[in-house]
């Protein structure tokens, strides 16, 4: 059963050889004839089975007369045994082996019946007659063995009865058929295939089909079956490895088809001695079919036979070399047939050249034949159209692509795109082919464009030369005029009938010039002293003798004839304008187009030159800094035109009191710069300052409304110091921020201890910044009650630092300094996150919970981060957006109120409620209260404390209840501290109050302490 099973399997995989075959003849040929080759693979393998079937397989193995053919065993029937049927089976795959490899190699030039016809002729007549001589005792039948195998001839697996009778055949059909058109012709090449990749995996089938057809010939899975097989491979790998190498040593690259026809030759070289000779000895066959395949591809070429995919080198040399191996090689044990080393050698000499004639005659004589009733080889036209089309009318894309360019070249019409298949590579050939076509029209459309322009260029050359805004004037190489177009006429004021034949040098270049300009012509405008050839040249010409202008003249050489017949055109451009215009753009680089003051550029430039100027001369150099008081006010409430328009008005007071050696600049903004060079002084310069304070002070109209410009001023000089500008600048600028800090509408000169201050406040900054990473601030919470101490309704959050050094510090004196940069923003999230953070922690522990409020900046409120912020932080902590209350200052409302209102709604989406701490003390507008989204309106401290005195404190306080109540707002008044404080705001209509009167600021312990007891009496 054993020996059953192993046959199939073997004949398995020598069915898969047929595969390999397709995919190795369908890559290296053609992709025109790709088709055909499939289509000739298929049908040789059909009907080499059908033959084979009818009485191929009683010739080779019936019973044998006088050693030659058989006579038995023809239509093979279900009369034999499973074995024999497999046995039947497994040498039905060897006869569509042989035929396959003939027409392979005159693939791309046979008929398709041509086909069809050799491999009858193979499997009918060739391969069961020779496959008696060597292995008729192989199947169980009457009479003698085959003569070959009488003798001791050893061909294992058919290095000659399989791939040799294949090859010779193959060679007489080379040589009846002839080569592929230009194979052989001087510079022309054919292309080694059309897929590559396909044909390495056609080897790879064959490779792996191999194991059956060498394993599959011991009949039965024995112990020399893996042997066999490691033989085989063995000297597959080495033949293709040889080949390869000396493809590489003579040629500098390696061909990949001497890869795959290394590898296959072999194979066939080992096929015939496999199961007698050693791993050694295979690494020797396999190399030598190796150099056998390389110098008979070689041999085939210099002989101009052409081999398709070399099954000649391939199969034919290869098995002969194989066939001789057995001798050579063969171990005697295992061979084992009584014949010495040259009694074998003999036999297997023997078996190769019978075969050979025998093979090489009846198929030369069959084929002859044939072609002279049936022409064997395809006519030029369906060579050169391609087999799939001529013989099975079976179109690609790659042969529509070239009908398509075909037609477009006999037709000459390029009008229109060749078809495009997307997604594959002749569709992108053909994307790429109309992409060139599209651009070859463009090129055609423009030549005959061009060619049309030049029919009429000479109509318009006096047309250009008419209407040129450029003078355009020719002259010989003596200086005479001979063109002179209107432009030129125009510019010089003179007509072209006046100047011609007349010396242009002399008319037109200034006296001082004209011996320059003439030894400028007489070395063709090539000296560097002078005008130059095909370069732009500023120069001064004159209209007449007291009227000269600027001027820009590009010199060309009119023709390339000799030196004494030389043309020169010169393009004169008239530079009036251009000079004029340079100028102006030099006073908008230097200007502030708002208020015509210089700018920063020029400022910084003129600064520079006089502070070297003042080193060398040891005097000084002054500056007044500017900064307007409240100007954003009045341009975020009258607008920017009213804002424009102030800062003109100060351009020009400043203007009034500078001197003329002053340099007056707008620095940005509303900041101004007045440098002083002219016998500086502190005293002249304070002067100075007081004029420009005094003058600001007076009121200036905007709007229908009178307003002063108060304004704060910094002065700076660089005295027997010497600095640079950025320095004198930031002094003074240090200088101006300490004026501001002096209560404004002040002048203050620069001190070093203004920079000590300075350098305070940075350090300042950087303190709480640590403090905040270190956790030096904490929170305090004052409780806001209904009418009495202990009915609380909520807390203020209210932030203390503990300095490790300095010990507490009031919020009044690290607020402020964080509100001039994004450190308050730190704050503010700080606070938020304690707040949010003690809420979560007492209800952890059960407390009852009121809001919490926290105070805003104006700076935080309109950035972009706060909503998200607190959205996370409500999330992370699992706090409802109702336990959190903001407070925001009126005077917050003042930077962009619609942004306000903007991030006021999108917090109240979250629940949160609003409230305006110290109402009353800005400069809300009742408007904006309107459109606000506000909850809560808290009655300031300042009105609070003498509520209960003063009648005007009292009726304040009564003013913003009534207010609130009209806006449905609640009202909280905060400060409290007296009993009669108390009863006075109830009175006014006041429930809900915060002060030292009921509670402190306390800390969080009291707080739930506080809330617990609340809760308790509850």
């Amino acid at each position: 059963m054993a020996e059953f099973y192993w046959l199939l399997v073997a004949s398995a995989l020598v069915f898969m050889m047929q595969a390999g075959f397709l995919c190795l003849e369908s890559g290296r040929i053609r992709s025109k004839n790709s088709i055909n080759v499939a289509a000739k693979n298929i049908s040789d393998f059909i009907i080499s089975t059908t033959l084979f079937w009818l009485f191929g397989f009683g010739i080779m193995f019936g019973d044998s007369v006088s050693g030659v053919f058989g006579s038995s065993d023809f239509f093979f029937d279900d009369e034999h045994t499973p074995w024999e049927i497999s046995f039947f089976i497994f040498q039905m795959m060897f006869c569509g082996t042989a035929a396959t490899l003939t027409s392979g190699a005159v693939a791309e030039r046979m008929t398709f019946i041509g086909y069809l016809a050799i491999t009858v002729v193979l499997s009918a007549f060739i391969y069961p007659i020779v496959g008696h001589w060597a292995w008729s005792s192989v199947y169980p039948s009457q009479g003698p063995q085959g003569w070959l195998e009488a003798l001791g001839f050893i061909d294992f697996a058919g290095s000659t009865i399989v791939h040799s009778v294949g090859g010779w055949v193959a060679l007489a059909a080379i040589i009846i058929i002839g080569p592929r058109l230009g194979r052989f012709e001087e510079g022309i090449r054919l292309p080694p295939g059309n897929n590559l990749p396909l044909s390495a995996l056609g080897t790879m089938l064959i490779w792996f089909g191999w194991i059956g057809f060498n394993g599959g010939s011991t009949l039965a899975l024995t112990n020399d079956v893996p042997m066999i097989i490691l033989n085989t491979f063995i000297s597959a790998a080495w033949g293709g490895l040889i080949a390869a190498a000396i493809n590489y040593f003579k040629d500098g690259y390696i061909e990949v088809s001497f890869v795959l026809n290394g590898t296959i030759a072999g194979l066939v070289g080992i096929t015939a001695s496999c199961h007698v000779v050693s791993p050694g000895a295979s690494v020797v066959i396999g190399a030598v079919s190796g150099v056998v395949v390389y110098y008979g591809s070689l041999l085939m070429t210099r002989w101009r036979l052409d081999d398709a995919i070399d099954v000649v080198p391939a199969h034919l040399f290869a098995g002969v070399w194989g066939t001789l191996s057995v001798a050579l090689f063969g171990q005697a044990d295992k061979i084992d047939n009584g014949l010495s080393f040259v009694e074998q050698l003999w036999v297997q000499a023997l078996g190769v050249v019978s075969i050979g004639v025998y093979c090489f005659v009846v198929g030369y004589a069959c084929m002859r034949l044939l072609n002279y009733f049936m022409p064997l080889r395809a006519s030029k036209e369906q060579e050169e159209q391609g087999l799939n089309v001529a013989e099975h009318r079976a179109t690609t894309e790659l042969f529509d692509l070239l009908t398509s360019m075909q037609y477009q070249q006999n037709n000459a019409d390029f009008s229109k795109p060749v078809p495009e298949e997307p997604f594959t590579e002749v569709g992108q050939i053909a994307h790429k082919y109309n992409q060139v076509l599209g651009r070859v029209n463009t090129e055609i459309a423009q030549r005959d464009d061009a060619l049309m322009r030049f029919q009429e260029s000479e109509m318009r050359k006096s047309a250009i030369l008419n209407s040129s805004m450029d003078c355009i004037v020719t002259i010989n190489r003596f200086g005479s005029v001979i063109e002179f177009n209107p432009a030129a006429e125009r510019t010089f004021g003179c007509l072209k009938t006046q100047v011609q034949g007349k010396s242009f040098i002399g008319l037109f270049v200034m006296e001082e010039d004209r011996i320059k300009i003439f030894d400028s012509l007489n070395s063709g405008f090539s000296s560097s002293n002078g005008l130059i050839l095909n370069r732009r040249n500023p120069f001064r010409l004159q209209r007449g003798p007291n009227h000269h202008f600027p001027a820009e003249i590009a010199i060309t050489k009119a023709n390339t004839d000799s030196s004494q017949e030389s043309e020169y055109t010169l393009h004169i451009r008239d530079m009036t304008r251009h000079a004029k215009l340079q100028q102006r753009l030099k006073f908008l680089a230097y200007s502030d187009p708002l208020t015509s003051l210089y700018n920063r550029t020029y400022l910084m430039d003129s600064l520079v030159s006089a502070l070297l100027i003042a080193n060398r001369q040891k005097t000084s150099v002054g500056l007044l800094f500017l900064d307007l008081d409240n100007f954003k006010v009045i341009n975020d409430t009258l607008g920017h035109k009213a804002g424009d328009e102030l800062l003109c008005e100060v351009a020009r007071r400043l203007e009034s009191v500078s001197d003329s050696g002053d340099v007056i600049a707008r620095w940005g903004g509303d900041e101004f710069v007045l440098m002083i060079t002219d016998n500086v002084t502190d005293d002249r310069m304070m002067a100075r300052a007081q004029k420009i304070l005094e003058i600001m002070r007076l009121p200036v109209q905007l709007n229908n409304q009178h307003f002063t410009i108060p304004t704060s001023i910094g002065i700076a000089h660089c005295g027997e110091q010497v600095l640079d500008a950025d320095k004198l600048i930031q002094q003074a600028d240090i200088a101006m921020y300490w004026a501001k800090e002096k209560g404004r509408d002040n002048a203050q000169v620069f001190t070093s201890n203004m920079t000590n201050a300075v350098t305070k406040k940075f350090s300042f900054e950087k303190e709480v910044n640590d403090g905040l990473f270190s956790q030096q601030f904490f929170l305090v919470y004052q409780p806001k009650v209904l009418l009495e101490k202990d009915n609380i309704l909520g807390l203020e959050a209210l932030i203390r630092w503990d300095h490790p050094i300095k010990g507490l510090i009031s919020p009044a004196d690290f607020i402020p300094v964080a509100e001039e940069s994004d450190l308050i923003i730190k704050i503010d999230e700080w606070v938020i996150d304690q707040a949010l953070m003690q809420l979560k922690e007492w209800r952890d522990k059960g407390v009852s919970l009121v809001p919490i409020s926290v105070n805003l900046s104006g700076r935080h409120l309109v950035s972009d981060s706060l909503v998200s912020y607190i959205s996370k932080k409500l999330a992370f902590y699992g706090i409802e957006g109702g336990y959190l209350e903001i407070e925001i200052t009126e005077g917050v409302l003042l930077q962009d109120i619609q942004r306000c209102i903007d991030v006021l709604f999108e917090l109240k989406g979250l629940n949160i409620k609003i409230s305006v701490d110290d109402f009353g003390t800005g400069y809300s507008s009742l408007s904006y209260l309107k459109r606000l989204p506000l909850d809560i309106l808290k009655i300031d401290q300042s009105f609070v404390e003498e509520c209960d005195k003063h009648m005007e404190d009292a009726k304040i306080c009564e003013t913003i209840v009534y207010l609130a109540r009209s806006l449905e707002l609640s009202i909280v008044a905060e400060g409290v501290e007296t009993a009669p404080q108390l009863e006075a705001l109830i009175s006014l209509g006041c429930e809900v109050f915060q002060g030292y009167y009921f509670h402190r600021p306390m800390k969080n312990t009291e707080v739930a302490k506080l809330l617990s007891s609340n809760l308790e009496e509850a």
